[in-house]
């Protein structure tokens, strides 16, 4: 008999399946994964760390915790994943000691062990070397109230082998426009820069004008997108624009190098129009962004114009195609 970390669930063939049927699974797969993605929000294992950056010869662990919900404590997995690899188990834990249960032939499985770190087990490599840069996942199975087994994730903590030293990120916070503002809400753009490692994690709170403790953000108050490009990371929160005038709003920026906290300078109504989530610190930049969304707005426009017209003649020609065919059969 099959333990539950190997159990899975055999998907029928396509020829099983039938033609109506087919027209709805992009559907049904994005139900899915939202579902899937909403579940793993919010029963996903602990992974404290983002990244963290050693030297070679220097000792690493990555942490893992939340375990007391896997699968009768059973088993664990860890994963390591490089830079345009795949996921590559290395080994299988118990969970409730921390011993090996198996190893996967892993090319490094030698230079990992497993260490109990009061409730959870840590992954340790004593002595780093430069091709164990990746990033490790920690990985449980865990039932649910129908008796059926599927498996969670922590997030996931990206190790770094270089000579960089950990540079703390700077952090500006800033009201950027966006057409919510026109339904009543507001947008706050939260910028992270200069950091070495890059990976950071964005979170919000909020402080009443008149004084009082800073509380974190509700989730349930808005959307957050965040945008990653080269030497900084982005992320903009909807905030509900009826606030303005009693909360201000800080952004918290977690990194290797620690906390960073940054508050609004001013007030969430007054707009700065900023597309491409730069800073706009003088007005003839904001003028550059101005025009640089119009650019985008513009284009946008044309290539629905041309989808459109495009679709038009295809649609005309194979229409004279069917008429001309008909035509020659009656002939």
């Amino acid at each position: 008999m099959k333990t539950a970390s190997e159990r899975h669930f055999s998907p029928g063939s396509p020829e099983e399946t039938p033609l109506h049927k087919m027209l709805f699974l992009p559907a049904a797969a994005l139900c899915c994964l939202c579902s899937a993605l909403v579940t793993m929000a919010a029963e996903q294992l602990i992974q404290d760390d983002l990244t963290l950056t050693r030297r070679v010869g220097e000792s690493v662990s990555f942490s893992c915790g939340g375990t007391e919900q896997c699968y009768g404590t059973e088993y664990g997995f860890w994963y390591q994943k490089k830079n345009k690899g795949t996921f590559r188990v290395i080994l299988r834990i118990y969970t409730n000691n921390c011993g090996v249960r198996d190893r996967y032939g892993h090319p490094q499985e030698n230079d990992f062990l497993v260490a109990k770190k009061q409730n959870s087990c840590e992954l340790k490599i004593e002595k780093v070397k430069p091709d164990h840069s990746a990033t490790y996942y920690c990985n449980c199975v865990k039932e649910d109230t129908h008796n059926r087994y599927y498996r969670i994730f922590g997030s996931g903590t990206k190790l770094s082998v270089t000579d960089e030293q950990v540079v703390k990120p700077v952090v500006s916070v800033y009201p950027a426009a966006s057409r919510a503002h026109l339904e009543g809400n507001s947008s706050l753009l939260c910028v992270a820069s200069a950091m070495f490692p890059p990976l950071v994690q964005f979170s919000w709170k909020r402080q009443k004008k008149n004084g009082g403790e800073a509380e974190e953000l509700p989730p349930a108050e808005g959307e957050q997108l965040e945008l990653r490009e080269s030497g900084r990371t982005i992320a903009i929160r909807m905030v509900d624009g009826s606030d303005s005038d009693t909360y201000k709003y800080s952004c918290w920026v977690k990194h290797e190098g620690g906390t960073v906290e940054a508050q609004t300078q001013q007030g969430i109504t007054r707009l700065s129009v900023c597309l491409f989530v730069s800073v706009c610190p003088s007005v003839s930049f904001q003028s550059q962004c101005r025009v640089k969304l119009l650019c985008l707005l513009y284009t946008v426009l044309i290539v629905k114009s041309l989808v459109y017209c495009c679709g038009l003649s295809l649609l005309m020609i194979l229409t004279n195609k069917g008429a001309s065919t008909n035509c020659t059969h009656a002939d």
